[in-house]
């Protein structure tokens, strides 16, 4: 069985390892059984971003057939067509995946990325003139989620077909194929708008994330845009966190490098030395099952700068150098992906190429407008090669998508270093208040504190900062360093401060 929506293939219940390309190149075949597809047909349907030699065609193509192994009779499932290219010679029976029965019973617990519908938002503003905003607001939505490489959105016609009909979760689940349902409402009063959202899994009906936004209605085009943007960049990485949770539980030895992914996801967010250092393991290990699954790659590349920046590496210089290699074999799988292009951008921040982050940074915020990490990124390289007022702007757009991170306390300290070097310790004393509330142990918040508090002249409040730092466990490693190698005046002016505060080196 191929499994499209999960993106697996099954035999005899049991996921078999095959790679991205593999499953691309069976899906293309199956689809046109017994028609011959040609060479270039299935080489753009494997390696539509990349130019590869064709020789890698031949290459999958030897390796699908020892997998799938003979058919009954004993001939191949994949022949070939002289002169032309391969076409699939087993016969191809398609099951629909709404209906109930339709998957056999061994497959209920594998691994299938997240499915998700957007309803139509209510329109309850008492006009039935407004109406078009709650579509336009929905189908913004759409079109931003659909930017998210990693899961599925049902699409439009499919969504609207529930416009103005009350309907729960779990039948729109049955009939799309959904695992979580995205609805909500809009209403405007005057010039203003507020949109209500939730977000809840549909076989257990709890909400995973609610959300109210109001906003100035000035341009009805302008308020649909920024709606959509907040909404899509605030679900993906609840989305990310909640899909993660039910692999971790299981130890079938049948593991799917998919499954290591998301197990090592779950850790990767419990964000801890032994977490992040056991999502290592379980990324390295999935990079190794299925080399050619970019996802495997660029967490790989995410934690390993996440080790390093976080003091938890013994060898940092040879983590961030795994940690780049990985985000660039991400980036070379799947171009479009912005998370691999934020792959890049962490690890060269902490690899001190600032000008390289940048670009990784601008190209996944090309690829994905809403994506927080892709402005946060942007933010960081900005303050770390020496641009603090440039770096305000990303960082502050960035925490607004990404509200609830559990690593936001890392964005906030960065902000407020941007503010403190730009001159407004004010504003810089906010951002790292908040970055306290978030992470309250952590030594470089309350570094940034301190220097807040002593350029405001209240120097009680700092020296109470340097004891909390007395008492707080020295890390091995800093995650500042790059910016302090890069900015040795700023480095020099955190010094000064610190020191007015009762701090000694």
């Amino acid at each position: 069985m191929l499994d499209l929506l999960r993106g697996t293939l099954v035999r005899e219940g049991k996921p078999v390892a095959v790679g991205q390309k593999g499953l691309s190149l069976l899906q293309a075949l199956v689809e046109a059984p017994t028609q011959a597809l040609s060479r270039t047909a299935l080489m753009e349907a494997a390696w539509s971003d990349a130019v590869v030699e064709e020789s890698n065609l031949s290459v999958q193509i030897a390796a699908l057939r020892k997998l799938l192994g003979p058919q009954p009779d004993g001939s191949e499932w994949i022949a070939t067509v002289p002169r032309t290219g391969y076409r699939f010679a087993g016969s191809v029976h398609v099951l629909d995946p709404a209906a109930d029965d339709a998957l056999p019973s061994q497959l209920a617990g594998l691994s299938e990325r997240a499915s998700i519908a957007v309803l139509p938002f209510a329109n309850v503003s008492g006009d039935r003139e407004q109406a078009y905003l709650a579509d336009g607001i929905t189908e913004d939505i759409i079109t931003a989620l659909t930017r998210f490489r990693w899961f599925r959105v049902i699409g439009r016609n499919s969504s609207f077909v529930y416009k103005d009909k009350s309907v729960d979760s779990k039948q729109v689940a049955r009939e799309l194929g959904a695992r979580y349902v995205l609805e909500g409402s809009v209403r405007r009063s005057g010039q203003q708008i507020r949109v209500s959202t939730q977000l809840v899994d549909a076989a257990s009906a709890n909400q995973i994330w609610a959300e109210r936004y109001e906003m100035e209605l000035t341009e009805a085009f302008a308020v649909q845009d920024a709606i959509a943007e907040r909404v899509a960049g605030a679900i993906e990485p609840e989305l990310l966190k909640t899909e993660s949770l039910p692999a971790v539980g299981r130890n079938s030895g049948n593991a799917t490098a998919w499954d290591l992914v998301r197990q090592g996801t779950w850790h990767f967010h419990h964000v801890g030395r032994q977490t992040h250092l056991r999502g290592r393991e379980l990324f390295r290990l999935a990079c190794k099952l299925d080399p050619e699954l970019a996802e495997a790659h660029l967490w790989l590349g995410r934690v390993s700068a996440g080790i390093v920046a976080y003091g938890w590496s013994d060898k940092p210089a040879q983590d961030i150098r795994e940690g780049l290699d990985a985000a660039l074999k991400a980036v070379r799988l799947d171009e479009k992906n912005p998370y691999s292009h934020y792959a890049l951008a962490i690890c060269s921040i902490y690899a001190n190429a600032q000008e390289q982050a940048v670009l990784a940074a601008e190209r996944a915020i090309e690829i994905s407008p809403s994506f927080a990490l892709g402005h946060l990124a942007m933010g960081m390289g900005q303050l770390f090669r020496g641009s603090a007022s440039e770096a305000i702007a990303p960082l502050e757009h960035g925490l607004m998508l990404n509200r609830y991170d559990p690593q936001n306390f890392v964005w906030f300290n960065v902000l407020a270093l941007a503010y403190l070097f730009a001159g407004q310790a004010n504003e810089g004393l906010v951002a790292a208040i908040e970055a306290r509330k978030v992470g309250p142990t952590w030594r470089p918040t309350h570094e940034t504190l301190a220097c807040c508090y002593v350029s405001l002249g209240r120097l009680p409040e700092a020296r109470s900062c340097v004891e909390l730092m007395r008492e707080m466990e020295n890390p091995t490693g800093d995650a500042l360093a790059p910016l302090r190698l890069r900015n040795p005046h700023w480095a020099d002016q955190m010094a000064d401060l610190l020191k007015k505060a009762g701090w000694q080196q």
